[in-house]
């Protein structure tokens, strides 16, 4: 670690603006927390004082050049890269300007599967034809995992002439793999890479933790540092290390997603995140390591519940992700209720699953925390269930759905969810969270998209879109 990772310039800037007692003739409208609700005051005092405006020694996100630019200096430095970004609307906005600085309209991009809604969601915005790539189902965690190398291979050789390769490493639940060999494919023919690592903003510490696409040459690299580093909610990280990536087109398009008025509280945190980050030492990791150790032995001691993990070689496991399975006759949602009810809060369920997210830290009351898991599934009984009764969420084969701009003018009907299999999608829905769509418009709706929608439904999972999903239809076009 150099000497300058342990400066955090922007948040010291922030500082020493507040301390000079300022007056505020300038918006935000709280003035540094001094208009506001009387009884809300306390929780939000201290961070309005540094929720300011672009005044000057304070820098300017879209046209940084002192403090928040010296920030971005440092981050990229930490992470090795060419240029880093900082990001106030999240990895979305990330995703967004990745794939609008590369792609274009009517032309392929080769895309995993189970990738995040924002993907999807600039894929329509540009137009662009995706070429879906389905990726490997996990036998032991019972979830979808990553794309082969060998689907990878096809995929290209099928469509060289692709603007891009999107994919997602780790998944919602840790699971990574190394993408070199991805990686050198899609150069061979001039493609970028570009790679949603939302869930991977600790990976640049290395061993025990998977290592970053950063590292296995990817051109853009996406993190929620919100996610997994102690920083804000839509706090993270853009990084470029790339010839084939135009990073003032990609400024540019920043430029255009975020929002002209960002949140300072927000960028700072990302400056003393990345801070933070290079403190770490191996014996803090060490120790942390140790105790998710005991964490998950202790878990794995409770009837009704098991610990799983992945037994694919290909795979590396997040050490902060912990995916509790059920051996008991409750599913996944209903172990996530009575935790919740324990006041423990877990980051997903689906319907074998809970997934706890371990803080990049050491719990300083673990042993208390345990006892309040004990206590939440103490009426559970071991239970033989077969987990291959539920069905997973099915992803088609390598193929493109059917491109947006001609579906725009045809006509939409509601059919009943039972009868839409063979029709075209006309709406999105997506199980939230992990916000990985289980259908895309203009998808051919298939029986094991409809076996696991309603399987979801009976489980109560909450769904983005799916306007009438409540009277049992699904919007398809005709």
């Amino acid at each position: 670690m150099s000497y300058q990772q342990q400066e955090t310039p922007l948040y010291t800037a922030l500082k020493k603006h507040f301390s000079a007692h300022p007056i505020s003739f300038h918006v935000p409208g709280h003035k540094y927390g001094n208009v506001f609700l009387n009884e809300s005051k306390n929780h939000y005092k201290h961070l309005l004082r540094i929720d300011v405006t672009e005044l000057n020694g304070l820098d300017d996100l879209h046209q940084p050049e002192s403090v928040i630019a010296a920030a971005q200096r440092l981050t990229a430095e930490l992470y090795g890269v060419d240029e880093t970004f900082f990001l106030i609307n999240g990895s979305t906005v990330g995703n967004l300007a990745m794939i609008f600085a590369t792609c274009e309209e009517n032309e392929p991009v080769i895309v995993q599967r189970n990738c995040h809604k924002s993907i999807i969601h600039a894929l329509q915005l540009v137009g662009a034809v995706p070429v879906f790539l389905s990726p490997q189902f996990d036998d032991e965690v019972k979830v979808a995992s990553y794309v082969s190398n060998e689907a990878i291979k096809q995929a290209i050789e099928a469509y060289p002439n692709a603007k891009a390769l999107i994919l997602t490493n780790p998944n919602y639940y840790g699971m990574a793999v190394d993408l070199k060999e991805a990686v050198s494919m899609a150069h061979r023919y001039g493609i970028p890479v570009l790679v949603d690592e939302a869930h991977g903003a600790h990976f640049i510490l290395g061993d025990p933790f998977p290592s970053t696409a950063i590292t296995y040459g990817a051109d853009v690299v996406v993190q929620s540092a919100h996610k997994t580093l102690p920083a804000m909610t839509m706090g993270s990280y853009l990084h470029v290390n790339s010839s084939l990536v135009d990073i003032e087109k990609l400024h540019h398009f920043l430029r255009i997603f975020q929002s002209s008025s960002p949140s300072y509280p927000i960028m700072a945190s990302l400056d003393l995140a990345r801070s933070y980050l290079a403190h770490l030492s191996i014996e803090e990791i060490g120790h942390i390591q140790a105790q998710v150790s005991l964490f998950k032995k202790a878990l794995n001691g409770i009837e009704g519940i098991a610990v799983v993990e992945s037994t694919d070689p290909c795979v590396m496991t997040d050490l902060l992700k912990i995916t509790v399975q059920t051996r008991s006759s409750l599913s996944g949602y209903e172990l996530q209720r009575c935790l919740e009810q324990a006041g423990i809060f877990t980051e997903l369920a689906d319907p074998l699953n809970v997934l706890f997210v371990y803080p990049l830290a050491l719990f300083e009351n673990l042993e208390e925390i345990i006892e309040k898991i004990k206590k939440a599934f103490s009426g559970l009984h071991r239970c033989d269930r077969s987990l291959d009764s539920v069905s997973p969420i099915s992803f088609a084969a390598a193929s493109e759905v059917i491109p947006y701009s001609s579906l725009k003018k045809r006509n939409r009907k509601f059919v009943h969810v039972e009868q839409a299999e063979g029709l075209i999608a006309a709406e999105t829905i997506i199980p939230y969270p992990p916000g990985i769509p289980l259908l895309i418009i203009g998808e051919i709706i298939n029986g094991e998209h409809i076996a696991s929608l309603l399987e979801l439904r009976q489980y109560g999972s909450h769904f983005q879109g799916g306007k009438r999903l409540d009277f049992h239809q699904i919007e398809v076009f005709e």
